[in-house]
């Protein structure tokens, strides 16, 4: 048998650790390695498959689609690609009138702050302290620490960081210059930090009232994480720009940036394009995944999310500092050894993923079930012990 794993590590550039196992198929909440062993996949591939692996519905359709076809340019009309964008913007609400596609949501973001920019003819950006908005250069500017800016300093236009969930920081931090101000509604990278019930409220009314526009990236808390469809909904806030990806597609790459009618009305034609965007492959794959997404779809993730977080905090360990999310996105934050804790869950196959430098998160399908829940906890609190 080829060692996989040996040509992957000979191969590719260095840029992720190894975690050593060779998955070859994904059944439901399960990945299986080369060997048939099965793992209980609590991280989803950080939040893409939301229904699991090999959904039949979802499997189904892309199938279809891929037999008619796969990508078409954007100037050219698409049933598919019409369907999907009709579909996406009746879904997230009536401030967004048009929507860019593109295949990530790194793309999704740098789209976000180029239509800003466009749209206000200011280029300072305002953003927050643990952000993560990705590793392109646009939207390594407004990632926040060291970690991945450093080396490439300086990076685009003017970028000022302020702390989350503090609505002082932000008034004082908007001038005359300010283009927008980007947020996640829960920091997922940073650390799975939920901010206040009123904060995106009080933000949405501070950035009206200077007229800087808004971007919410619901990259990771969008498509029925936290037990809506965006995070935001919970407090009826609707973005200028609104950024989303991960599990929009069913597991197809994918990115989608809406805008309100403000910003559709100053993008040209020409300003910002992809070869790739709302290809009829992923144009299948979002319309496919919204239309599985209802609400005993939603009270399942609010319901099964709450008795992860209330078992997770049941667990008597004095390494743990906090647990802290909403829906099943879920983050322990531990005093030491976070990376130990994470292989040691490997080597009892849970899959679970790192957030922050202190963070063991968990981001399950959201087809999870009590079973899968409960042997997750009784495996973590025997590692912690």
């Amino acid at each position: 048998m080829k060692n996989y794993q040996y040509l992957q590590q000979k191969y590719l550039v260095n840029t992720y650790v190894n975690r050593g196992i060779t998955f070859v198929k994904g059944d439901g909440v399960y990945l299986i390695d080369e060997n048939g062993e099965k793992y209980l996949d609590m991280m989803s591939n950080y939040g893409v498959n939301i229904f699991g692996h090999v959904d039949r519905e979802i499997t189904d359709q892309i199938t279809n689609q891929l037999n008619a076809l796969t990508t078409l340019h954007g100037s050219f009309n698409n049933d598919m690609r019409a369907d999907a964008s009709e579909l996406l913007i009746k879904r997230c609400g009536p401030s967004y009138k048009f929507v860019y596609w593109s295949n990530s949501g790194a793309e999704a973001n740098e789209a976000a702050l180029k239509f800003a920019v466009a749209t206000s003819g200011k280029k300072k950006i305002i953003a927050c302290t643990n952000a993560y908005h990705g590793k392109t250069l646009g939207t390594l500017s407004v990632t926040a620490g060291e970690k991945y800016r450093k080396p490439f300093l300086p990076l685009l236009w003017e970028v000022v960081f302020i702390k989350h969930n503090d609505i002082s920081a932000l008034k004082k931090a908007m001038d005359k210059n300010t283009a927008a101000f980007i947020v996640e509604p829960i920091q997922g990278e940073g650390g799975i930090y939920v901010p206040n019930n009123t904060y995106l409220t009080n933000v949405r009314e501070m950035c009206s009232k200077h007229d800087v526009l808004l971007i919410i990236d619901e990259i990771q808390t969008g498509m029925g994480r936290t037990g809506a469809l965006l995070s935001s909904q919970k407090t009826r806030v609707q973005a200028d720009i609104l950024t989303m990806g991960k599990g929009l597609a069913g597991g197809i790459p994918v990115g989608a940036t809406l805008v309100n009618q403000k910003v559709g009305n100053a993008i040209f034609k020409g300003l910002h394009t992809s070869t790739f965007g709302g290809n009829p492959l992923a144009c299948a794959g979002v319309k496919a995944t919204l239309n599985k997404i209802d609400e005993k779809l939603l009270e399942h993730v609010t319901e099964i999310g709450s008795y992860f977080i209330k078992e997770l905090k049941s667990i008597k360990s004095s390494l743990i500092i906090d647990v802290r999310g909403q829906g099943l996105m879920i983050g322990v934050e531990v005093k030491e050894d976070r990376n130990g804790i994470l292989k040691k869950l490997q080597s009892k196959k849970i899959l679970a993923i790192p957030a922050g430098d202190t963070v063991v998160r968990f981001l399950p399908p959201f087809i999870v079930e009590k079973k899968h829940i409960d042997e997750t906890v009784s495996k973590f609190k025997h590692i912690l012990s």
